[in-house]
């Protein structure tokens, strides 16, 4: 990724697999795992492996509750769909909430 010199702020990124917060639309879902136990599902994330695990990572500290990643899906153990609401919108993601 790249900044222009021009001073304009435009950033760009020659790598084909880039994709900056703006272009994303991500779905935040509650299910239920056996046992009824909630989680917030996250879904609809473009990019790398690394950097969903980077937004993993960070999601699970900052709602300070365990987690993972799964087939391009970040995980997190309980209801914290109003958290992750703000914190991903604050870093400038595109999301919203998916079903009831």
């Amino acid at each position: 990724m790249k900044k222009n010199d021009n001073g304009s702020g435009f950033v760009y990124s020659t790598n084909p697999g880039f994709f900056s917060p703006g272009e994303q639309d991500l779905r935040i879902h509650l299910d239920r795992k056996g046992g009824g136990k909630m989680i917030s599902r996250i879904s609809g994330f473009k990019g790398s492996a690394e950097k969903i695990e980077e937004l993993c990572k960070l999601l699970k500290q900052k709602c300070a509750v365990g987690g993972a990643c799964k087939e391009a899906e970040i995980i997190l153990q309980g209801d914290h769909r109003e958290k992750l609401m703000k914190l991903l919108e604050g870093m400038g993601y595109g999301v919203k909430k998916s079903g009831g």
